[in-house]
């Protein structure tokens, strides 16, 4: 099948994010089978959600993944002219949710799976497909933690994120969680005799203000835009009427760190100003929801290198975006962002890739798993 027979496959499976992925992930195991390669299923914590690994060449050999993420977003925006889920064509343009983010990548490297399982190959070429990427890399860490009884820890890993085929070295480590504050509910004529969740949550708001303010100061990395870590928060939710007192307030709170700053360490000021509300007689509650650690991959890592000259592009030195790379590279693997189409048009209606970007990356991974494969990557 070429890559777009593949991708039109991979987009009539509306795999959101959170929700079961047997379905994609057998069909992808049944595609690689027909090749003769042999795919592992590899069962989450969640039950309803797996992994996929497989591998062409030898297992006892460092090789080289192809790592991408079979969930999407949600489809749900009235803008979109047709529907998500079936691939369609606009002149150049392939258009359905996932197409660049990241089914793109997913197809380009099937499609090269038929030809690299006809041959002996000196290093072998892994496929490793995770689930809840979008839901802050959820799946991927059960993936890696089971490479020591698949293979031999892989000498480097590719991310097919979309970035227009150039590679990139570095992206920032996020962690994000969920504050709560239980209070004691009552008519607002008598705010004595109740707790105010809203009220007490602005301790904890204005201590994410303060942390963020502080980050600015450093340290600074200018290799990102901004050059600092951040901390903010993107929802609050509380409250039921104007004249009662609210008795639940509810936050979500990341921080984005830049390489060498833990993620976490950067919300534990708004941690404890949470816990410290317990003292007024308050429930609180803090629930991670993602943790990723940043990337930092030096651009002369063999693989950046061979990236390079096979793109004709020099690395990009940072992205803003976070992906799964920072936590192979945490696992001792040398990871690298690069793949087909662009980050502006993920998570729109009509998302879209184009034949020429599909077909570029298919070239583009053929190359580099042949050279990697025959020891020249």
């Amino acid at each position: 099948m070429t890559a777009q027979a593949i991708l039109s496959e991979l987009i009539a499976f509306a795999s959101v994010v959170g929700r079961p992925n047997g379905v994609i992930a057998g069909w992808i195991a049944d595609h690689l089978a027909r090749s003769g390669v042999e795919a592992q299923l590899l069962p989450g914590p969640e039950g309803d959600r797996v992994n996929l690994f497989a591998t062409i060449g030898p297992r006892d050999v460092p090789g080289l993944v192809l790592s991408g993420h079979m969930d999407v977003v949600p489809a749900q925006e009235p803008q979109w002219t047709g529907d998500p889920f079936t691939l369609r064509e606009e002149g150049d343009r392939l258009l359905g949710r996932g197409t660049s983010d990241m089914k793109g990548f997913l197809a380009a490297a099937l499609a090269v799976v038929p030809a690299l399982a006809g041959r002996e190959l000196a290093r072998p070429i892994h496929l490793a497909f995770s689930y809840d990427e979008e839901a802050g890399c959820r799946g991927v860490p059960h993936l890696i933690a089971a490479l020591p009884s698949l293979c031999a820890r892989p000498a480097a890993a590719v991310i097919g994120e979309p970035s227009g085929l150039r590679p990139i070295l570095a992206h920032k480590g996020k962690a994000a969680a969920l504050a709560e504050i239980r209070g004691r509910s009552g008519h607002s004529s008598r705010p004595d005799l109740g707790l105010n969740a809203i009220h007490a949550m602005g301790a904890v708001i204005a201590a994410a203000g303060d942390t963020a303010l502080a980050l600015q100061g450093g340290p600074l990395d200018h290799t990102f835009a901004p050059p600092y870590s951040t901390v903010q928060i993107g929802t609050v939710r509380g409250g039921e009427a104007l004249n009662v007192i609210p008795e639940l307030c509810r936050i979500e709170i990341e921080a984005r760190a830049i390489a060498g700053v833990e993620p976490g360490a950067l919300l534990e000021p708004v941690r404890a100003a949470l816990a410290a509300l317990e003292a007024e007689g308050f429930g609180t509650d803090w629930t991670q929801i993602a943790a990723y650690p940043a990337l930092s991959l030096p651009a002369d890592a063999p693989i950046a290198l061979r990236l390079a000259e096979l793109t004709g592009q020099e690395p990009l030195a940072a992205v803003s975006y976070g992906t799964e790379a920072g936590l192979y590279q945490a696992a001792g693997i040398d990871a690298i962002i690069c793949g087909p189409g662009d980050i502006a048009r993920a998570h729109k209606p009509d998302e879209f890739i184009t034949r020429d970007e599909l077909s570029g990356c298919t070239r583009l991974l053929e190359q580099l798993c042949t050279a990697f494969a025959e020891g020249r990557g």
